[in-house]
């Protein structure tokens, strides 16, 4: 088993699945998934601690991929990455728990950033949960 940080990236399109794995994986240890369904079958057998998350997908969308993300394991960070941005599309993300919201096409030195804050935030609230047993 990997000591480094999981992120599972899942997007229906390669061009931005791969991209994504590559800027990520010198960092942390990346897996792929190319669907919902693909994504949650991954999660429910295997550690993740952080995703990206396209929105618009065949199959089950990718608000009921984070709503089932957030009620099988709430300390999942999510990060939304899609094409398909919108104030509406964003407040609804949020309300269901991803923690950042990224437009196509994206920035690397914005996804490495984000990415990494996810994880600061991720690890302080862990010491936290921690701390309250």
């Amino acid at each position: 088993m990997s000591t480094r940080e999981t992120v599972l990236v899942v997007d229906d399109e390669i061009g931005p699945r791969e991209s994504l794995r590559m800027i990520l994986s010198p960092l942390y240890e990346v897996h792929t998934a190319t669907d919902g369904e693909e994504a949650l079958r991954f999660i429910y057998d295997n550690y993740v601690d952080l995703v990206t998350l396209d929105l618009n997908m065949p199959g089950r969308s990718g608000f009921g991929v984070l709503k089932a993300i957030k009620d099988f394991c709430p300390d999942i960070e999510v990060i939304v990455i899609t094409g398909y941005a919108s104030l509406e599309n964003a407040k609804e993300a949020i309300r269901l728990g991803a923690e950042n919201f990224i437009q196509k096409p994206f920035n690397v030195a914005d996804v490495i950033a984000i990415v990494g804050k996810s994880f600061e935030r991720r690890r302080g609230n862990l010491n936290i949960k921690r701390l309250r047993v």
